[in-house]
C-alpha cells in the first residue's frame, strides 16, 4: 500500500488530517478502511487519480490524472446528522459554495447528488455507510476540456478550467473545498440544520414548479412541488392533500416543462 502525503489543515473537524495519494483504487474504499478508529473522524482521503472510482448506482467514475479533485470524508456524525439526505445535501452545498468562491458562477443542485453550472455537471457525490461511520465521496471536475468530455461521452459536463478559461491548481481547489466542507459541517454541529435545508431548496430551484418525481420502485408522478425538506417531498398531484415521499424513496426530481 503506498504511503500518502499528509496535510494538516487549520480546520475544526474536516481536514485536520488529509491523506493525499498520487493514485489509489477508490477514495471511498480507502476512507472506509479508517472507519474503525474514532480518531479519524473528519479525515479526508484525496487522490489525483483513481483506478476503481464509482458513482451513484454503481456507475464507473473516470477522471484523468490531476484533472479533478477526488476526495472522500470519513465522518462519525451525531445521531441528529446520521441521515443520508442531510449529509448528501451538506456535501452538495459545500461544493456549490466552493465553485462560487473559485469562479463567481452560481451553481444548482440536481436531486439527489449532482452539482450543475449552467445546466452542466461539475461534481457528483456518493454517500456510503461504513459500520458506525459515514463516507462522503466527491468528484469535482477541475482541468478537463470540452474535448476530454466529448471523448468520454459526457457532452453535458463542465470543469473549473472551462469556466475560468485557464488551468487550475487542483491542490488549491482541494484545500478550498475542504475548508468549505468544514465550515458547513461546523454549522450543522452548531444546530443550523434549517439553514442548510433552506440553502438546498434555493439551489434546487424547483419550489412551486411542475416536476416529475421518479421513485426507486419505478413509479413516476407529475405534480407541483409544494414543499421540500429532510423529512420528505410534498407533491400536489391534484388530490385534497399533497402526496408525501421520504427522500430515500426518490430517485430523481426533474422540472416538467410544458410540451410545445
Amino acid at each position: 500500500m503506498p504511503t500518502p502525503e499528509i496535510w494538516t489543515l487549520p480546520t475544526r473537524i474536516i481536514g485536520r488530517e488529509v491523506q493525499v495519494y498520487a493514485v489509489t483504487d477508490s477514495t471511498n474504499d480507502r476512507a472506509a478502511m479508517l472507519g474503525h478508529d474514532a480518531q479519524h473522524d473528519g479525515t479526508v482521503v484525496l487522490a489525483w487519480n483513481q483506478t476503481a472510482g464509482r458513482g451513484q448506482y454503481g456507475r464507473i467514475w473516470q477522471c484523468g490524472e490531476r484533472q479533478g479533485v477526488l476526495l472522500s470524508v470519513l465522518l462519525r456524525p451525531p445521531a441528529m446528522l446520521r441521515h443520508p439526505a442531510i449529509l448528501t445535501v451538506w456535501a452538495a452545498v459545500a461544493v456549490a459554495e466552493t465553485v462560487q468562491r473559485l469562479t463567481g458562477e452560481s451553481s444548482r443542485i440536481k436531486w439527489p447528488n449532482d452539482v450543475l453550472v449552467n445546466g452542466q455537471k461539475i461534481c457528483g457525490i456518493l454517500l456510503e455507510s461504513s459500520g458506525s461511520a459515514m463516507v462522503a465521496g466527491m468528484g469535482l471536475n477541475v482541468n478537463q476540456t470540452t474535448a476530454d468530455f466529448e471523448a468520454a461521452g459526457l457532452p453535458d459536463a463542465t470543469s473549473l478550467a472551462m469556466l475560468l478559461g485557464r488551468a487550475v491548481d487542483p491542490a488549491e481547489v482541494a484545500r478550498t473545498l475542504i475548508d468549505q466542507l468544514d465550515r458547513e459541517y461546523t454549522r450543522l454541529l452548531d444546530g443550523e440544520i434549517a439553514l442548510l435545508e433552506a440553502t438546498w431548496k434555493a439551489r434546487l430551484g424547483l419550489m412551486g414548479k411542475m416536476v416529475a418525481v421518479e421513485k426507486h420502485d419505478g413509479i413516476r408522478l407529475i405534480g407541483r412541488l409544494m414543499e421540500l425538506g429532510f423529512d420528505g417531498v410534498y407533491l400536489d398531484v391534484g388530490g385534497s392533500l399533497p402526496s408525501l415521499f421520504r427522500p430515500e424513496e426518490v430517485r430523481q426530481i426533474r422540472e416538467q416543462r410544458p410540451e410545445s
